[in-house]
């Protein structure tokens, strides 16, 4: 039994911890401000990009044709999406790393793991890159879209493939400047990313010819070239921004095997993780494409485009969460990185809770508005947003408690508990009702909201339990 006071010794213990950098002399609440306000506004941008996307291809045509771009655009946002969180495993080994080291006042390692993180940010895009330009075909006769959709998904990945090298190495580069404590160069780096993305995308599509009249493949075009310009401006900021004392140097950028391993042994479990993650999405894709219902597809990623709304933020909060755990880890208080989560926990629960609330009264303008006149789409996409709506506690739950775990070099705890619940319900119970005929795009949802719920209880369990404090880097 421990001694009375002990629990207000260990409080004061905490409370004597300081961190360094941007965050110096800040209380908890104001770390999190500080580390999430940035990441949030980057969210919010990413979100109109996405919707972007969405507001042109929904308008570059009508009828069966529409509905076969928007199918596509479904497929193609689900690869990138893979793509992205796939080369966002080696910034996740390079954001506990810099975090740790920064905590730990060690500016020589925190250096040498921006460095090698960039050349490993590179080799896992290129590695994206072929991968892609490989399996494209197969892909799309694997996830059954109509012949017309696959001809407009193949168009737009093929040029988006293009774009892995750039991206990896920006999401290197933005996950060491935030273990680092140093949010706001990376949101300055994406709003190019955006606004590029936005303007080139827009011209390609409904622009002057021969610069504009390229379809989904400008979409793409306007990806690629808001990847380069980003990392571009991100590489020109790296220590010139605020109190960060992350900088580029030629020692840095030798290859040096033992911080390659170190961002490595930390990825790795998550490069697993989402290839996994990824199939098992995927057979839910092709389940959805296979329900008979047109439109299916694209009434999915529209309500999934709507739902970001709330997650967006949520993974920006879960961002500051990540970096205090580490970097508090590294000053040696696992009190204050279990306190810090918890304060991320509790914000994230109420802002995707009540975002929630507004999806249930708001989805019929929301769906309208992104694929306007359209009430095939309306009518298959609004009841999804109920769903949402009521899972979103427990997604808010699985966002932090997963993302703090991975920020503190836990890896390998997320992708052994993960998989259990998503096979279970993303493969098993969704083959079920696919293989009886009694699967809707609803019933789907539910399942996989379902799914979050499980998972929300036993993150919350592995949380508690504080095995993930003892993580090493």
């Amino acid at each position: 039994m421990s001694k009375p006071g002990a629990s207000v010794e260990a409080s004061q213990r905490a409370a004597e911890v300081r961190l360094g950098g941007s965050l110096e002399g800040l209380s908890l609440s104001r770390q999190v401000l500080v580390l999430a306000m940035w990441p949030l506004l980057e969210q919010v941008l990413t979100f109109f990009v996405g919707l972007t996307d969405l507001l042109i291809s929904g308008r570059m045509a009508v009828g069966v044709e529409r509905v076969a771009i928007l199918d596509a655009m479904g497929l193609g946002g689900y690869v990138a999406w893979f793509f992205n969180i796939l080369q966002g495993a080696v910034a996740t080994g390079v954001m506990a790393l810099v975090s740790r080291a920064t905590g730990g006042r060690n500016p020589v390692l925190a250096n040498r793991a921006l460095g090698q993180g960039l050349w490993l940010g590179v080799a896992a895009g290129f590695g994206s890159l072929i991968l892609l330009q490989v399996g494209i075909t197969l892909l799309i006769r694997w996830i059954g879209l109509s012949p017309a959709a696959a001809v407009q998904a193949e168009a737009f990945l093929r040029v988006l493939a293009i774009s892995g090298p750039f991206s990896g190495a920006l999401f290197a580069v933005n996950a060491a400047l935030r273990g680092a404590g140093d949010t706001r160069t990376p949101f300055m780096a994406m709003i190019v990313v955006n606004l590029v993305n936005m303007a080139v995308s827009w011209t390609l599509v409904f622009g002057p010819a021969p610069i504009g009249g390229h379809g989904v493949a400008g979409i793409a075009g306007g990806t690629v070239t808001g990847w380069i310009c980003g990392l571009l401006t991100a590489v020109l900021l790296v220590g010139r921004v605020g109190k960060n004392t992350l900088h580029w140097s030629r020692e840095s950028l030798r290859p040096h095997m033992e911080t390659l391993m170190r961002i490595i042994r930390v990825g790795a479990p998550q490069s697993l993780e989402i290839a996994g993650m990824w199939t098992i999405h995927a057979y839910g894709i092709r389940v959805i494409a296979g329900l008979g219902d047109s439109g299916a597809l694209g009434a999915h990623i529209l309500a999934i485009r709507v739902e970001s709304m709330s997650f967006l933020p949520g993974f920006a909060i879960a961002t500051a969460a990540a970096a205090l755990a580490g970097q508090y880890l590294g000053a040696g208080s696992r009190e204050m990185a279990t306190r810090a989560v918890r304060v991320c926990w509790k914000s994230a629960v109420m802002l995707m809770s009540a975002m929630g609330v507004f999806f249930v009264f708001g989805r019929n303008l929301l769906i309208g508005w992104m694929a306007p006149g359209s009430e095939l789409h309306l009518h298959l996409a609004a009841p999804l947003l109920i769903v949402c709506a009521l899972a979103q506690p427990f997604f808010a739950t699985c966002i932090i408690l997963k993302t703090s775990m991975r920020g503190a070099g836990a890896t390998h705890i997320v992708m052994r508990w993960s998989f259990g619940s998503m096979i279970f319900y993303r493969v098993f119970v969704l083959g079920m009702m696919a293989h009886f005929g009694v699967a809707t795009l609803t019933r789907v949802w539910i399942v996989l909201s379902l799914d979050l719920v499980t998972q929300a209880f036993i993150f919350a369990r592995l949380h508690f339990r504080g095995k993930w404090l003892d993580a090493s880097v």
